[in-house]
């Protein structure tokens, strides 16, 4: 017998991995060009050419049993954390040294890492619907109490009134995803500062700390000059996680770090516990080779064009066949409204065209759907004669 906790999980698994494996079975049916998985945000830029650079340069000269050992620390490499943080002082202006950082396993590993360090049982952990949905299962682990802000669904920004009015004396943490997944929105510098007066006014009510955790997996994400504030320089308890799995397109490589200043409520106890966290949840250390690799691609990136042209081309193009979205800002996901209110419906009369998006409940955020357009050119422009006749379906009704 499985765990009561596990049962739980098992029968509430990621929809979004359920529609990718759905959409390996339909492409070995029809041909995976045949077949639109708009499913999962898999990037499909490939990485710089100086990672694989690097990752041969440092195979050639490093010794390896020292290369694929065990890290001196938990928190990784001190030398890579130092060159982390130099390059983020130098690019927000910050003061953050080799102790403030933590590489993780991922930004998944990351934000686990915090929540085991943060939570005790019944801690409240705030989340903006539409969320990424695994945000549950992560609090859930350590058995916070996930509480969710209702969607703005005008232009997605947080309901600032709804979050100031579910602030309780058990709220230990909000997290705050920008560039959205699931809908591409950046947060305004007037949302954060908004945010971060709250904080400082219900921590000061409560005489309670309230963590204010930033998962930034998409911030070189951004289009059209649009800037990403960065959430330590307004709010003194805040938490950065960050992943290169977007920025350097290494989803698999599981690589990233989290940032706690020193201007973050009992820092020195906090960084301590992230990394004693990191061992007993059976990381021990980020991936060393990664580590190494990152250090020298710190001021590398992705080709974006790529994913803004097919932003563009899926945003106009669907908007022609008169389906409801935002144009988003950043990431590589677009949210759109189902013509239907059971959004899970209309995803079901999408499969019949081959065309795998994810249903809007598994964000928070029932009603729309989501669509990563980390495809191929060529997969969104055919894609679109499919979408019409979708469309058809519901301009007949």
């Amino acid at each position: 017998m499985i765990s009561k906790k596990m049962e739980h999980m098992v029968a509430n698994s990621s929809a979004i991995r359920a529609m990718f494996e759905e959409g390996n079975r339909l492409a070995k049916l029809y041909g995976k060009e045949n077949v639109y998985d708009f499913s999962l945000g898999n990037p499909n830029v490939p990485a710089p050419e100086a990672v694989k650079q690097a990752i041969l340069d440092i195979l050639s000269e490093e010794d390896p049993v020292a290369l694929h050992g065990y890290t001196n620390s938990n928190a990784g490499y001190e030398d890579v954390r130092q060159a982390v943080a130099d390059s983020l002082n130098e690019r927000f202006h910050t003061a953050f040294s080799a102790k403030n950082i933590t590489m993780t396993v991922g930004a998944a590993g990351g934000l686990n890492v915090i929540l085991k360090s943060l939570l005790n049982p019944g801690d409240e952990v705030i989340v903006f619907a539409p969320y990424f949905g695994e945000y549950r299962s992560y609090t859930n682990n350590y058995d916070g109490v996930l509480v969710e802000i209702s969607p703005n669904t005008v232009d997605f920004q947080p309901k600032l009134d709804e979050f100031e009015a579910k602030i309780t004396p058990k709220t230990k943490a909000v997290i705050v995803n920008t560039p959205n997944n699931p809908t591409g929105v950046v947060y305004s510098e007037d949302t954060i500062r908004r945010m971060a007066a709250i904080l400082e006014a219900k921590q000061k009510e409560y005489g309670t700390d309230i963590y204010l955790i930033s998962d930034e997996p998409y911030r070189e994400l951004a289009y059209d000059g649009v800037e990403v504030p960065y959430l330590t320089k307004y709010y003194g308890n805040t938490i950065v996680g960050y992943s290169y799995s977007k920025s350097l397109s290494l989803p698999g490589e599981r690589i990233g770090y989290l940032v706690i200043p020193d201007e973050a409520a009992d820092s020195e106890a906090l960084i301590s516990a992230a990394n004693v966290a990191t061992r007993i949840l059976g990381f021990v250390n980020a991936p060393t080779l990664q580590q190494k690799v990152v250090k020298y691609c710190l001021n590398e990136k992705t080709d974006i064009s790529f994913y803004d042209r097919n932003r563009e081309a899926l945003y106009n193009g669907l908007k022609e066949l008169g389906f409801e979205c935002i144009k988003p800002e950043g990431a590589f996901y677009l949210f759109v409204k189902s013509p239907v209110a059971d959004e899970k419906a209309f995803c079901a009369a999408a499969k019949k065209y081959n065309i795998l998006i994810v249903p809007g409940s598994s964000f928070g955020c029932p009603g729309y759907v989501r669509l990563a357009y980390c495809v191929s050119y060529e997969t969104i422009i055919h894609s679109l004669p499919k979408f019409a006749e979708l469309a058809g379906e519901y301009d007949r009704r």
